[in-house]
C-alpha cells in the first residue's frame, strides 16, 4: 500500500506532509504564556475590571456564593447575582496582610493608613480636633534589657548627612584589653570580646557572642510580658502626672459614668499610640507617641487641652520616672520557680514632638517612622515562618542550633502544659484484668500493639497537636501562649496599638476609602465637606446581602498574577508620580501665588 503523504512538506502545514495534523503550540506552562492566553480572551478587560479591587494583592482571597440586592423598606429582592456568572466564578478580595514580605501592596495600604492614623493624633483631622496640635506630645523609645552580649554597631558621633545610609566609622563591637588571655573568654571557652567594626549590613549584628551564655528563656519571657510592662508604665506615668497636678493645686474632675454614678478622676491623662519593633537579636522594643490631654467633666470622651501649666517637660519627666520605676517578676514556672524579672533596658529615649515642622522631631517624621515599622515583623531576624504546630516545630526549633532556633525552642519548651494530666502513653499500665480492654490489636497508623480500645501513641500525638492550638478557656499557666506565638519569638501583641481617644480607627479609614471608591466615577455626586447633599437625604438606598463562602487563596495561574500585579504596579507608579509632581509644584510655587481652588 502506498503512502498518501506528500514526499516533501509544504509551507502551509506542519509535519512531514500537507495532510499531517496541525499541533497547536503549547506555551501556557510559563507565566508569560498563561498571561498571553488570558490577555487574548474576549473577556479580558471585564476580568481586569473584576479583579481591580485586589489586583495588587499577592495572595488574594477568593469568595464564592451569591449577592442579593434587597429593598430595605419592603424586604423584596430586587436583583440576584451568583459568582458562577462572574469571571473565574469567584470574587477577589485583598488579603489585607500588613507584612511587607507577605504582600507588598496590602502592606503599603496598611502603612499609609497607619501614617494617617498616627499623624491625626498629633495635628488633628480625620475627625480629631485640630486643637491637639497644641497639646504636649513626646516620642519615646523603650528598649529591652540585656540578656547577654551580642554583636552591635555603635557610632558615638555621626558625621553623615543621612542616617539610613550611614557610613560613619563605628566603635569596636566589644573591646576589652586584659593581661591574662583567659580573661577574654566566657565560661564556655569562647571569646567574650570582639574588635570588629561592623558594617550596617553585617549578618552577625544581633547575634550573641556565646549562644550558651545567652539567656534565651528570659528573652522569650520578656517578649511575652512586654505588653503588661507597657501597660504598667503608662499607669505609673499617669499616677505621676496626677500627683503633680495635686501638688500644683489643680482639683480632680467629677465625671458621670455610663451607669449614672459620679466619680472623681485626675485632671490629666495620657493618650498614647505605640508600635512594636523586633530587633535583630529577637527582642521587642516599643516606639510610642504620648500625648497629654485634659478631662472635660461634661463629656469625658472629648479631647481637650490639659490644664494650664503642664508642659512637655512634665510629660518627659513622667515617662522617664515610670520607665525607671516599673519592674516585676513573672509568675512561677517549673523551670524557674522565682520567675523572670521584667523591666526596661537602660536605653530609654524621650524627645518632644514639634507640630510646627521646625523642631528636631516633627509630627510627619514620627508618623512616617512608626508607620514604617508597623509593616515589619520577624524579617530582621531571618525568620519568616507562619504559626507553628507539633508537626512543623521540629523544622525551626533546635536547642543546639542558632540564635533564632534556640528562641523558638525556648518558646515551645516553656509553653508546654504544666498542669494537665499525664498522657495515656506515659501512664503506668495496669496488668490486672479490667473491663473495657479488648483483644491485642495492631494500630494501622503507627503499628503499635495494644489492648486499649484506642491507640495510646496516636492519642499522645493528637494531644501534642492540641497543645499547640489556642486554649478555648482560660488556662492556669500564663506561659501557654508561648507555643501559640513561637513563630513570633514569644511576642503575641499587636504591632500597632493606640489609646481610645488618641485618634480614629483603621475601620473608619477603610470605610471612608470604600465609600470614596464607590463614587469616584461620579464626581458631581461626592458628599460635600459639611455632609451629604440634601438632594440625596431622602433617596432610598439598596441593601446588598452576600452569602459568600471561602473558595481559596491566591490567583488561578501565574499569568493572572503577572497581569494583575503589573496593572496595579502601573497604577501605583502613576499615583506616586502625580504625588511627586504635586509636591514639586507646591514647593516651587511663588509665595504670592494664590492657592488653587479645592
Amino acid at each position: 500500500m502506498a503512502s498518501t503523504l506528500d514526499p516533501t512538506p509544504r509551507a502551509s502545514a506542519r509535519g512531514v506532509g500537507s495532510n499531517a495534523d496541525t499541533i497547536p503550540p503549547v506555551f501556557d506552562y510559563t507565566a508569560a504564556g498563561s498571561a498571553f492566553q488570558r490577555a487574548t480572551r474576549p473577556d479580558y478587560f471585564g476580568w481586569l475590571e473584576h479583579v481591580r479591587a485586589a489586583a495588587g494583592c499577592t495572595r488574594p482571597v477568593r469568595l464564592a456564593g451569591q449577592l442579593l440586592t434587597v429593598d430595605p423598606s419592603t424586604g423584596r429582592i430586587l436583583e440576584q447575582r451568583h459568582t458562577d456568572g462572574m469571571p473565574d466564578s469567584v470574587i477577589y478580595t485583598a488579603c489585607g496582610n500588613r507584612r511587607a514580605t507577605v504582600c507588598p501592596s496590602c502592606a503599603q495600604t496598611y502603612q499609609r493608613d497607619a501614617f494617617q492614623l498616627l499623624r491625626a493624633g498629633l495635628v488633628g483631622g480625620k475627625g480629631v480636633p485640630e486643637t491637639v496640635a497644641s497639646h504636649p506630645a513626646v516620642f519615646a523609645t523603650f528598649t529591652a534589657p540585656s540578656f547577654g552580649p551580642v554583636h552591635v554597631r555603635v557610632v558615638r558621633r555621626h558625621t553623615c548627612g543621612n542616617r539610613k545610609r550611614c557610613d560613619c566609622r563605628p566603635d569596636p563591637c566589644h573591646a576589652r584589653r586584659a593581661i591574662d588571655p583567659a580573661a577574654g573568654l566566657c565560661p564556655h571557652g569562647r571569646p567574650a570580646v570582639c574588635w570588629a567594626r561592623h558594617e550596617p549590613g553585617d549578618a552577625v549584628l544581633g547575634q550573641p557572642l556565646c549562644l550558651d551564655c545567652y539567656d534565651h528563656d528570659h528573652q522569650v519571657a520578656w517578649n511575652l510580658f512586654s505588653g503588661e510592662l507597657w501597660h504598667r508604665t503608662k499607669q505609673a506615668a499617669e499616677r505621676w502626672l496626677a500627683k503633680l497636678a495635686r501638688r500644683r493645686g489643680i482639683p480632680r474632675v467629677e465625671v458621670v459614668t455610663a451607669s449614672g454614678n459620679t466619680r472623681k478622676v485626675p485632671p490629666v491623662r495620657l493618650s498614647p499610640g505605640k508600635v512594636a519593633e523586633l530587633q535583630a537579636r529577637g527582642a521587642v522594643h516599643f516606639h510610642a507617641i504620648a500625648r497629654l490631654d485634659g478631662v472635660d467633666p461634661s463629656d469625658p470622651d472629648a479631647v481637650v487641652p490639659p490644664p494650664a501649666g503642664f508642659t512637655v517637660a512634665d510629660l518627659v519627666d513622667a515617662l522617664r520616672h515610670a520607665a525607671a520605676q516599673i519592674a516585676f517578676h513573672t509568675p512561677p514556672h517549673p523551670d524557674r520557680l522565682e520567675g523572670w524579672l521584667i523591666r526596661w533596658g537602660e536605653q530609654v529615649d524621650v524627645r518632644p514632638i514639634s507640630t510646627s515642622g521646625s523642631g528636631e522631631v516633627t509630627d510627619g517624621m514620627v508618623a512616617g517612622y512608626l508607620a514604617k515599622y508597623a509593616t515589619k515583623s520577624t524579617e530582621v531576624t531571618g525568620h519568616r515562618s507562619v504559626r507553628l504546630d507539633a508537626d512543623s516545630i521540629g523544622d525551626y526549633a533546635d536547642p543546639d542550633g542558632d540564635h533564632t532556633a534556640r528562641l523558638i525552642d525556648a518558646c515551645w519548651r516553656l509553653g508546654r502544659p504544666t498542669s494537665t494530666p499525664r498522657p495515656l502513653s506515659e501512664r503506668p499500665r495496669d496488668r490486672r484484668p479490667a473491663p473495657g480492654f479488648v483483644d491485642r490489636w495492631e494500630c494501622p497508623d503507627c503499628g503499635t500493639h495494644t489492648r486499649y480500645a484506642a491507640c495510646p501513641v496516636c492519642i499522645a500525638h493528637r494531644q501534642a497537636t492540641l497543645d499547640a492550638q489556642p486554649a478555648s478557656r482560660p488556662t492556669a499557666s500564663p506561659y501557654a501562649r508561648l507555643r501559640r506565638w513561637a513563630h513570633m519569638l514569644g511576642f503575641g501583641g499587636h504591632f500597632l496599638t493606640k489609646g481610645r481617644r488618641y485618634s480614629v480607627t483603621f475601620q473608619l479609614l477603610r470605610d471612608t476609602r470604600i465609600a470614596y471608591r464607590r463614587h469616584e466615577d461620579r464626581a458631581h455626586e461626592h458628599p460635600a465637606a459639611g455632609g451629604p447633599p440634601t438632594a440625596h437625604l431622602d433617596e432610598d438606598t439598596a441593601l446588598i446581602v452576600g452569602t459568600l463562602t471561602f473558595a481559596g487563596v491566591g490567583w488561578h495561574t501565574t499569568g493572572d498574577a503577572l497581569l494583575a500585579n503589573t496593572a496595579a504596579a502601573m497604577a501605583r507608579e502613576r499615583r506616586t508620580t502625580g504625588r511627586e509632581e504635586l509636591a514639586h509644584e507646591l514647593g516651587t510655587a511663588p509665595a504670592d501665588a494664590a492657592p488653587a481652588a479645592a
